[in-house]
């Protein structure tokens, strides 16, 4: 188990703990005298720093892994849907919204699965980055509650839910036009195979 792997790890743990912190009513609505707000924005903040940080860490020590590969996006969507989830619950965000955003995840990670099945991959795009980030700081608007901080969060969360959109659409406009490509390498393929055949026959 490498840093950048135990990281993911890491930040996976940290999603059940957000919950409970968001969710539980603390006596005075503190834990250990700190507004338990504040204690949930800081969770989310160190697990989202560790969403940077890991990828950093693999690529500076090259020790990108298929695990690592494999865990991060998971450990990135768990932690954002349990925190949407919990801001739904804690009535800062509609819940069509978020379940829009969070159906956005699935079906990436759907057309992504599809398309390593297929033998091809769909590498981040920059507007998908653009999301994340918008997504973190949006959560970390409505978690901290204050109310000069709520109405820029919920103005956030139209921008992230367009982002999400569009960014979706992004994702299958690129899936259609590799797999159109792979379906053409292959028939290119078949079909200087068969000519091969034809003149060694």
């Amino acid at each position: 188990m490498n840093l950048p792997n135990a990281l993911t790890l890491v930040r996976i743990v940290l999603v059940p703990l957000l919950v409970v912190v968001l969710l539980t009513e603390f006596e005075g609505r503190r834990i250990f005298g700190i507004a338990k707000e504040l204690v949930g924005a800081a969770i989310f903040a160190v697990a989202s720093i560790t969403d940077w940080l890991d990828g950093y860490l693999a690529r500076r020590r090259r020790q990108v892994t298929w695990l690592g590969q494999t865990l991060d996006p998971i450990a990135d969507k768990l932690l954002t849907s349990a925190a949407f989830i919990s801001l739904v619950q804690l009535d800062l965000a509609p819940a069509w919204m978020v379940a829009i955003i969070i159906g956005r995840e699935f079906a990436v990670t759907g057309l992504r699965s599809l398309a390593h099945a297929r033998g091809f991959t769909i590498p981040p795009s920059s507007l998908g980055k653009l999301k994340m980030s918008l997504q973190v700081a949006t959560i970390l608007l409505l978690i901290v509650g204050l109310p000069m901080l709520v109405p820029i969060g919920r103005v956030m969360l139209w921008v992230v839910l367009f982002t999400a959109v569009v960014s979706a659409a992004d994702y299958y406009r690129r899936f259609q036009r590799l797999l159109s490509a792979r379906v053409t390498d292959v028939s290119v393929a078949r079909a200087r195979a068969e000519a091969g055949a034809r003149k060694a026959g």
